[in-house]
């Protein structure tokens, strides 16, 4: 199923400590679930590496991935719109699967699956009872669906076997269903095998906003993904919208006691949780965002596989804020960020990355 994975992921560059050495000559499909060989859960190969530090003076190709992280975080999809008999509004869009090279961190190239050519796909928004039509169609050299989490048939619903069932390269599919219910919703292929499918980057957010909306917010979206570069079934690079520090490198701006607001999607594979922690502030949490009542406040939050909510807050101080994963590891292979609140007095983000990343042994393994 995975063709040449085994030995793209050999040739890919260790760079920085950033990457595990080992196992990368071995074939994802036939390989059992558990990390990098060793217990089922456990990560063998991962405690290699105390710290990833940065590949000085390098930077991530943006251009060639086509794709952003910080356009992603703002970039929402509404689709085509048209009004049909009765007045009810109908978004339609068009969804390619493909097959491209990106960069997940400084040289660190990775042979994804996309939808539209990005990781994750594009943000799909719309309003609580629109219908709701997307054209899939299949670029990649291999079978996909798109499996839509919500309210729909089961026709509708992405999965091999049933409806338009798997859909062959070179083949299209539309999937057509109301949207509901209200709230933050994601998007993703449900072929077997499951795991290499999401892992590879086919998912994306999905938002349906209430009918009488919510209140205006500075509106953001974070995927919290990974990449086993050396197809191991074990992570190297974490990240979230895909690129690991890019937010460390490229702070996110934010103005001082504005509503912010995040949608926040977890579709890690091959970690059973992740998590998001934001420093010096607190945040009011919405599961799932289907409810417009908050279920506390608080300043950290764990997900499985799947899991997402909405995540309002007001930050009343200038200054760079980070976030990051609250399991050290990830947050050290790539999971973390910056908030950048009006203009901060102290740090550049620059020195903030340094300070964060610097090692008494100078970054790698320890001595």
């Amino acid at each position: 199923m995975l063709g040449g994975a085994a030995a793209a992921g050999a040739a890919l560059p260790v760079l920085g400590g950033l990457l595990h050495q080992g196992n990368g000559d071995r074939a994802l499909a036939t390989e059992p679930h558990m990390h990098g060989g060793g217990a089922p859960g456990g990560h063998a190969g991962h405690e290699d590496f105390a710290h990833a530090s940065f590949a000085a003076g390098r930077s991530v190709d943006h251009r060639a991935n086509g794709f952003d992280p910080t356009e992603v975080l703002r970039d929402f999809d509404y689709g085509k719109t048209r009004r049909l008999a009765g007045g009810r509004l109908l978004r339609e869009w068009t969804i390619v699967a493909q097959d491209r090279e990106i960069e997940v961190a400084p040289g660190v190239k990775y042979e994804a699956w996309t939808y539209n050519g990005r990781v994750p796909g594009p943000t799909l928004r719309a309003r609580e009872g629109d219908k709701l039509r997307i054209r899939f169609v299949n670029g990649s050299q291999h079978p996909h669906t798109m499996h839509f989490h919500g309210i729909h048939t089961s026709q509708m619903d992405g999965m091999p076997g049933i409806g338009g069932g798997q859909i062959p390269p070179g083949g299209d599919f539309t999937y057509e269903f109301d949207a509901e219910p209200f709230g933050l919703h994601l998007y993703h292929c449900h072929v077997a095998p499951l795991a290499a499918h999401i892992a590879r980057g086919l998912y994306g957010a999905f938002i349906v906003d209430p009918k009488k909306g919510r209140p205006d917010a500075d509106e953001m979206v974070m995927v919290m993904n990974g990449f086993d570069t050396n197809f191991d079934l074990s992570n190297e690079v974490y990240a979230v919208n895909s690129i690991g520090f890019h937010y460390i490198n490229e702070p996110i701006r934010v103005s001082r006691d504005e509503l912010l607001r995040i949608y926040l999607v977890n579709v890690l594979e091959y970690d059973p949780l992740n998590s998001f922690h934001v420093h010096a502030n607190f945040f009011q949490y919405y599961p799932t965002g289907t409810s417009l009542q908050p279920s506390e406040l608080t300043d950290t939050v764990i997900l499985g596989q799947g899991q997402r909510g909405i995540l309002e807050m007001k930050l009343p101080f200038d200054g760079d804020y980070m976030f990051h994963a609250h399991v050290s590891e990830f947050a050290e292979l790539g999971w973390s960020g910056f908030f950048r609140v009006g203009d901060p007095p102290r740090f550049a983000g620059a020195a903030a990355a340094a300070a964060y990343c610097e090692l008494p042994w100078g970054g790698g393994r320890p001595a």
